[in-house]
């Protein structure tokens, strides 16, 4: 995937920035240009995201809603109106028997993936909707749809922020704001290795950055509202065939009888 999109002067919060997916992701776009804002509950690896790339480190528990409301308070006195959301933070509980599971433990994977993705987006749109642009990046993934997942908290929360985004990004669409849902695949974190291991089909960490980096641009803004896989789709290729893509409702999950 060619990424050449500059994003100069764009203001960027990461959420689950601290390690795996959202680290690349915000250093991917602090190498676009953008200056970034990194979050996550633990402020040593979070600050260690934001000295690289230049930007700032917020500590906050996305599941919070006077924490979200604050980090968004901040990044904009900090750095300016933001500009991208990229609602990356999540977490999964290992399941050998759901049933057994601790249901404040099992409930909590849904309080930081799906109500967290709520609240953050809740927490950028007026600003986004007053000035008449934004765009807003939603980590999915595989676990919603494929067969044979694992955890029955994980794909339940993925599930559930895929069909989130797709109706989001429905209602902002007139307010000038784009939202998209990515995979980006099986790619090797501490979350993913010890539940997978070495002979996993592993996705190339770099892509789904580089995907962000694309919707960021504002080039994709027609797909606002599509399932788009880091690995498994082509965003030039889908830029290319927006209208024939929202013409047939493909890179959405449906069912079809």
């Amino acid at each position: 995937m060619s990424t050449p999109d500059r994003l100069d002067g764009q203001v960027a919060l990461v959420t689950g920035g601290g390690r795996g997916i959202g680290r690349r992701i915000a250093l991917e776009l602090a190498g676009a240009g953008a200056r970034v804002a990194v979050s996550a509950r633990t402020r040593a690896q979070v600050e260690d995201t934001a000295r690289e790339s230049g930007g700032i480190a917020i500590e906050a528990d996305v599941s919070d809603r006077a924490a979200v409301e604050a980090m968004v308070a901040e990044v904009e006195r900090e750095l300016g109106p933001i500009d991208l959301l990229v609602a990356n933070a999540g977490i999964a509980v290992q399941e050998e028997r759901p049933w057994e599971l601790d249901p404040d433990e099992w409930w909590h994977v849904l309080e930081v993936n799906v109500l967290g993705v709520f609240l953050c987006c809740r927490a950028v749109l007026p600003g986004m909707i007053e000035r008449s642009r934004g765009r807003i990046v939603i980590t999915g993934s595989g676990a919603a749809y494929l067969p044979g997942s694992r955890e029955t908290a994980y794909s339940a929360s993925k599930a559930a922020v895929w069909r989130f985004g797709e109706t989001l990004a429905a209602k902002t669409r007139e307010h000038g704001i784009s939202v998209f849902v990515i995979s980006p695949g099986l790619v090797k974190t501490d979350m993913t290795e010890p539940v997978f291991g070495d002979d996993a089909p592993w996705t190339p960490p770099e892509l789904a950055p580089q995907l962000v980096r694309v919707l960021a641009s504002g080039r994709a803004d027609a797909l606002a509202g599509r399932y788009i896989h880091a690995e498994h789709d082509d965003i030039e290729d889908l830029i290319r065939r927006a209208d024939e893509i929202r013409e047939n409702d493909l890179n959405a999950i449906r069912l079809r009888r």
